[in-house]
């Protein structure tokens, strides 16, 4: 139903609304005065279109973001805008009503601006005026629509599980809510619903799902919040080849309702180890190629990778020998030793000649070999990593191949690739220490081939886990889960937790799997990633209404600050200095 002020809104007007009289609302995006006339461009939330003063005089002043009323007749425009939707057509005005005056605003209300993050996100209600950011706003939403419709068609339930729960040891480091009541004793704000999800499977429901409000106090990046909102699903009786395919259709329908887009499934899926040793990282972007390859042939035993067990990846770079300067490569190592590696070693291939300096260490026949081995051509480089750890050596050369895609620009925009990461270890042993550590959680089921080695070499035991991979991000993650006492003791076992240990952790959880447990599994699903990857940006805030900045800051209401003395009293708390 229209507003009794409005008649039409601005971004739907078009040519055959011409000689008709309109009531427009919203703000005034830009002020413009030429030859006696006065342009006026009046946005609101449905675009903006050109309003015109024939006789400034008459009307009141306007400037930019003040809020008015309008009244005028639309006119065809005898030069169209072909850049605006409603750049056939003008309003004449007959009248306007500023309703609210407006200060000059800290920034350009504009698609494209040159302000700081932090400036616009201390100002965010003036930052979200911007047309890209409530385009994204809205395509959020319709994602939002387009899940709960699949989920609503493939009959599941959405219910709704506690945000305050039980303090967790797994997982990233949780935000504690102190008790008023309980006072020393506090909730923790829940990282996942993975255990009441699980509860739901015992409790007999057999298909839940949930857009559900996460929080994690973790180290920030682009594509991460303190709080975040995942598509979270679980389901009983299901394979996991059952589970993969059900969410594949997920994507299907939401890339259809959002892009226009028919994917084609089933997914592909790749192995967690096949995906290291090929992109160098278990989320890899396959829209361009750049792939590592084995050089342990070639190049184990010569020079300063004459260490046993050492693992030898590389990468060739097209026509890249030109642009790898002696500054460019200082770069480059420097990225390397984040991951653990002194230094990457580049060999180039310029006038038919192999350089760099490791090629001292190669002779004529082990030159040959390795410009067979990597494909060479005139001008081309080869990158190569070295490490004792496989992981290492992988995660630098990935770290490479993302780097150099993103500057020789060999992503193609608009370009989709949505793969499933499968196989996953079930454990990691700990850096520095002896014993495991979980993949996923203690609660994901190893697969039933693999549970012999359990005792024997906990390593090489894989799991039912599986990951959603979109374009380089990782949009969810899932596993199918032990329902079975017996294998989940023993998986404690390898985790070194003992008996009362695991009674002490998750006692309340683990007396509800003396009740009988259907088999089951889930997934959870990340919406602030996928609708980051859908609008077509790679910053996660540009798809949140009032997100924090990388400081976990809220830089408008300056949250987190202190409180006062009574309310620490009232929780029975003390400021350690």
């Amino acid at each position: 139903m229209e507003s009794l002020n409005r008649s039409h809104y601005c971004g739907k007007l078009r040519k055959e609304h011409a000689q008709k009289e309109v009531t427009l609302v919203g703000f005034a995006d830009t002020v413009r005065k030429l030859g006696g006339l006065t342009f006026i461009d009046l946005r609101d939330c449905s675009g903006i279109v050109q309003l015109i003063e024939e006789n400034p005089e008459a009307f009141p002043d306007v400037r930019s973001e003040y809020v008015i009323k309008a009244v005028g007749m639309v006119r065809l425009k005898k030069v169209p805008n072909p850049k605006l939707e409603t750049g056939d057509v003008e309003v004449v005005l007959s009248s306007i009503e500023v309703l609210s005056k407006a200060k000059t605003t800290p920034f350009i209300i504009a698609d494209k601006s040159d302000a700081l993050e932090d400036t616009r996100l201390n100002y965010r209600y003036l930052d979200l005026r911007r047309p890209v950011l409530q385009k994204n706003l809205r395509t959020r939403a319709k994602i939002m629509k387009s899940v709960r419709e699949y989920f609503d068609d493939n009959g599941f339930t959405e219910i709704e599980t506690p945000c305050m729960g039980l303090s967790s040891p797994e997982g990233a480091t949780e935000y504690l809510v102190p008790s008023r009541v309980h006072k020393g004793s506090f909730y923790a704000l829940d990282q996942s619903p993975q255990q009441y999800k699980q509860l739901l499977m015992i409790a007999g429901m057999e298909r839940y799902y949930q857009i559900a409000r996460c929080f994690r106090d973790e180290d920030l990046r682009a594509d991460r919040q303190p709080e975040f909102t995942q598509i979270d699903v679980e389901c009983s009786y299901l394979s996991q080849d059952e589970i993969l395919t059900l969410i594949e259709g997920l994507y299907k329908k939401v890339m259809k309702d959002i892009k226009g887009i028919d994917l084609k499934t089933p997914f592909d899926r790749v192995t967690y180890y096949e995906a290291m040793d090929r992109y160098g990282t278990d989320k890899p972007d396959r829209r361009y190629g750049m792939e590592l390859f084995d050089c342990s042939s070639v190049l184990s035993g010569l020079g300063f990778m004459n260490v046993p067990g050492a693992h030898i990846r590389g990468i060739l770079i097209k026509g890249y020998a030109k642009t790898l300067s002696r500054k460019k490569m200082d770069e480059l190592n420097a990225e390397a030793q984040k991951f653990n590696l002194k230094s990457y070693v580049f060999f180039k291939y310029e006038n038919k000649e192999l350089t760099g300096s490791f090629v001292k260490f190669l002779d004529d026949v082990k030159k040959k070999e390795l410009l067979e081995l990597a494909h060479l051509e005139e001008g081309d480089v080869l990158a190569i990593g070295y490490s004792l750890s496989r992981r290492d050596a992988c995660y630098a050369l990935g770290a490479l191949r993302v780097k150099l895609a993103n500057e020789l620009g060999l992503i193609k925009p608009e370009t989709y690739d949505f793969h499933w990461i499968i196989d996953f270890p079930m454990f990691q042993k700990k850096e520095g220490e002896e014993g495991y550590v979980a993949e996923h959680h203690p609660f994901t089921r190893p697969r039933d081939e693999d549970l012999p080695l359990l005792d024997s070499d906990p390593t090489k035991v894989l799991a039912y886990a599986y990951d959603i991979v979109i374009n380089g991000y990782e949009d969810g993650s899932g596993t199918l889960r032990i329902y079975d006492g017996d294998t989940q003791a023993e998986i404690f076992k390898v985790l070194g937790l003992s008996q009362e240990e695991a009674e002490r952790k998750f006692g309340w959880f683990l007396r509800a799997f003396s009740y009988g447990v259907p088999p089951h599994g889930g997934i959870g699903l990340g919406l602030d990633r996928l609708s980051m990857i859908l609008c077509g940006t790679d910053n996660i805030r540009d798809v949140i209404a009032f997100p924090k900045n990388l400081q976990a800051t809220d830089m408008m209401n300056k949250a987190p600050q202190p409180v006062g003395a009574k309310q620490l009293d009232l929780l029975g708390l003390a400021i350690k200095e």
